[in-house]
């Protein structure tokens, strides 16, 4: 059928965003990844859809969505604790539900984290732009129009008839808090930081400051100094960890530049910048230093504990 009714937009909360998996092979042309800030959660809420871990979901910031479902569908919304309801009555999150068209959808705002995901059957279904849905506001790329939902847009997706609804146990759900230790492995600049320079990186308690959002959280704390005042630009990793010449740590995310010129002590784990990505201003942070190799355990432990943890059926 022709994908013309999907979900409309009637309230697009505070920053509301089309993401898939990210956008890939692109950095040589000056786009960045985009993506879910939180990927574990933007997988659970597409697997609760049973769909591919890709498929096209909403990134809501914060909360205040409202959508209107035009069509019958299953929705799922994981990630932060944001109030959803649908038709006025309270629903629990991490788990999947049956809407049909003229239901409406609501997101409250945030009580611990900040983003959730909110997927549906098969994936919202768009055209994409450079191999990818996702959007990137400062590029212009990505979702409807490469900008944030706003009211009256239709969110395309398939029609679907009732299946069976999946729930994650709440013991297996991850739990959000005001803090977060982040495992980092060191630069290959490291030598520009003095041995006591890199113990008081690894022994401060930073805090998240005003500044945060998908392109890098700036932390305020100990003041780390460096050998050299700046490097000739070079391509920038996700988590990558600069030094800026006031000494204050900037963690780099999804919508980071694609170069840059800051000196880097290091780079944090993807698994812990999901947690980052769900802190807010004045929540707390630590570096813990780990190899190479203890990153990729991480890493394949976390996703095989993902792949393990088997989704229960409910009503």
């Amino acid at each position: 059928m022709p994908l013309s009714i999907g979900f409309l937009v009637k309230q697009p909360g505070m920053l509301s965003l089309i993401q898939d998996a990210g956008r890939f092979g692109a950095f040589n042309i000056g786009l960045t990844n985009g993506g879910p800030i939180d990927l574990g959660a933007f997988r659970w809420a597409n697997r609760l859809c049973a769909n591919e871990l890709n498929a096209t979901a909403i990134e809501i910031s914060v909360g205040g969505l409202a959508l209107t479902a035009q069509l019958d569908s299953t929705i799922a919304v994981t990630g932060a604790n944001m109030p959803l309801s649908i038709n006025g009555q309270v629903k629990e999150l991490w788990r999947s539900y049956q809407v049909k068209a003229g239901d409406l959808i609501e997101l409250g705002f945030a009580t611990q984290g900040v983003r959730s995901y909110l997927a549906v059957a098969h994936g919202f279904m768009l055209p994409e732009s450079f191999g990818s849905n996702a959007t990137v506001c400062r590029e212009g790329v990505g979702g409807l129009t490469g900008e944030k939902l706003k009211v009256g847009d239709i969110l395309p997706c398939a029609n679907q008839s009732r299946t069976q609804n999946l729930t994650l146990l709440d013991r297996l759900r991850p739990k959000f808090s005001d803090e977060a230790v982040l495992h980092t492995v060191p630069s290959y600049q490291q030598q520009h930081f003095s041995s006591h320079q890199q113990r008081l990186f690894f022994s401060s308690e930073y805090t998240v400051s005003k500044s945060f959002d998908r392109m890098g959280y700036r932390l305020e704390g100990q003041k780390i100094s460096c050998d050299i005042d700046g490097i000739l630009s070079e391509g920038i990793c996700h988590g990558a960890v600069q030094i800026p010449a006031d000494g204050q740590p900037i963690v780099l995310m999804n919508d980071r530049q694609t170069i840059g010129g800051y000196p880097k002590i290091g780079a944090v784990s993807s698994v812990d910048t999901d947690k980052l990505g769900q802190l807010s201003q004045g929540c707390k942070v630590r570096f813990e230093p780990i190899s190479m190799e203890q990153a990729h355990n991480l890493f394949h432990l976390n996703l095989s504990r993902f792949n393990r943890t088997a989704l229960t059926l409910c009503d």
